[in-house]
């Protein structure tokens, strides 16, 4: 078996402590289905998926992997794979359709049922409140780009507290807030799919404020609850170490890219800088007195997803503007503001996704966040990578092997057990994701699972990277990348 794991044996033997937490996660609309069923509304990804020409072959979540209904054989797979925690998302059209007034009894009953089995077989349920399916009637008022959004936000939150609160080991308010902002009102590439940079701008502030609402409004029901917020970090490299113009380009993205999130969730401000790049676009008028109190709320922990570095440059005009930053191709930039950066082409090895691999990137990004954050502690809530895998079926018996696939995994769990051999309180690693699934904008053309999905039949199948990583959750030492076997 090839891989392309760059470990050395010095590191074949990493050992992680008993109480290091290992998990899995997946989002409510790329799995659950059963999108008109329950009571269950339509979300902005419904929407934004039924509109010809925006996502891969017109696939939308209608169906996904049926998880809505094959959840018990779910669970099943997750006590097999031992894990101690499963990270999955609540979708606020099926608890509450319409993102407002009177809860949905069938949609809260399911997840009461599924976050019960989960506690029954010692799985601890991290419930994230929002992955990116806003219901479609407060995006037909605005959506993220409109105040009272965060607010309709914190009162689900609170509902979602007092129904499911005696279920939930630990709740995430949303997840990569950058890419609902500028995705979803910048580049378009995610839904709403709408192109507006100032509204792009007014969403980020606006989910910021609608994280430390939730954060207040579920620890007034439940006081001792922990409460984090998941954020899609970005690994910013110079193309040239030397060059001033470069390092200038590095602290341009990562104002937008990071400390957009950082600045006020954790230093209480929005940093200068990046209000004074973005001035031209917005006088961030929206951010009203009062408001950074509210968003700079205690975290129990911070949630870190990472896959890839991206590499910038100062663009000096000449020549046509490289844009390889790995977030789909449109027209438009979801980096508002910025015409005199460029991302450059990184080298590979690549995912399926096109992203490079890079585990030094997830070594890097944890440290940096321990040096400025000392005493945060962190968890990697999103880790994995897509490849076209091949399903063979030999004398009846179903295998994906899938080496590069554990080969990635091995690497950034070992730039995990780095970080934290350099001090950084990294508590838990969830690998993205539990199967494969709904790819939001790519459809069901890219799997990232660690289960195989047969779309047509539902059926899953255990990948060699499922194999490899229950060896790793029941040693917590950090398996060879051929150590596969059933």
């Amino acid at each position: 078996m090839t891989t392309t794991s760059t470990a050395t044996a010095a590191t074949a033997s990493r050992t992680f402590p008993a109480d290091f937490l290992w998990g899995t996660a997946t989002a409510a609309y790329q799995i659950e289905g059963a999108a008109a069923e329950g009571g269950r509304g339509p979300s902005i990804w419904d929407t934004y998926s039924r509109t010809p020409g925006r996502t891969r072959d017109g696939d939308t979540g209608d169906v996904a992997c049926d998880h809505y209904h094959r959840w018990a054989e779910d669970v099943e797979h997750l006590d097999r794979l031992g894990v101690g925690a499963y990270r999955l998302s609540i979708s606020w059209s099926r608890v509450q359709p319409g993102g407002s007034g009177p809860l949905n009894p069938e949609g809260v009953a399911f997840y009461r049922t599924l976050l019960e089995e989960l506690r029954a077989r010692g799985i601890r349920p991290f419930v994230t409140l929002y992955h990116w399916d806003l219901p479609q009637e407060l995006e037909d008022e605005g959506g993220w780009a409109n105040r009272e959004t965060a607010y309709a936000f914190a009162e689900y939150a609170r509902s979602m507290a007092v129904v499911l609160g005696d279920r939930v080991e630990a709740w995430t308010t949303l997840n990569e807030p950058w890419c609902s902002a500028y995705l979803g009102y910048g580049s378009g590439v995610h839904a709403p799919g709408r192109t507006e940079p100032a509204a792009a701008l007014a969403a980020v502030h606006h989910l910021n404020l609608a994280h430390g609402l939730a954060a207040r409004a579920i620890r007034d029901v439940l006081p001792g609850a922990q409460v984090s917020i998941t954020l899609n970090l970005h690994a910013i490299r110079p193309v040239d170490a030397a060059s001033e113009g470069d390092a200038d380009a590095v602290r341009t993205i990562d104002a937008l890219a990071n400390r957009a999130f950082l600045g006020p969730i954790l230093d209480g401000a929005y940093p200068e800088d990046l209000l004074a790049d973005t001035a031209h676009v917005s006088d961030w008028s929206f951010v009203r007195d009062g408001d950074l109190e509210q968003i700079r709320q205690p975290l129990d922990v911070l949630g870190v997803n990472y896959y890839s570095t991206v590499t910038v440059r100062r663009f000096t005009g000449d020549g046509e503007r490289s844009e390889n930053d790995g977030h789909g191709a449109s027209r438009h930039s979801p980096w508002i503001g910025v015409t005199d950066v460029e991302f450059a082409q990184q080298p590979g090895p690549y995912t399926a996704m096109g992203w490079n691999i890079e585990p030094s990137g997830l070594t890097d990004l944890l440290l940096r966040l321990h040096r400025t954050y000392p005493g945060l502690p962190l968890a990697v809530t999103e880790n994995g990578a897509a490849f076209d895998d091949d399903l063979v079926v030999t004398g009846g018996e179903r295998r994906v092997h899938d080496d590069r696939r554990v080969a990635y995994l091995h690497d950034h769990v070992d730039a995990v057990g780095a970080a934290r051999d350099a001090g950084v309180d990294v508590r838990g690693y969830f690998a993205w994701s539990l199967m494969d699934n709904f790819e939001w904008g790519y459809g069901y053309s890219k799997r990232f699972g660690i289960l195989h999905v047969d779309y047509p039949t539902g059926e899953r199948t255990w990948k060699d990277s499922a194999h490899w990583y229950r060896r790793l959750v029941s040693t917590g030492e950090l398996p060879p990348v051929g150590a596969v076997a059933p």
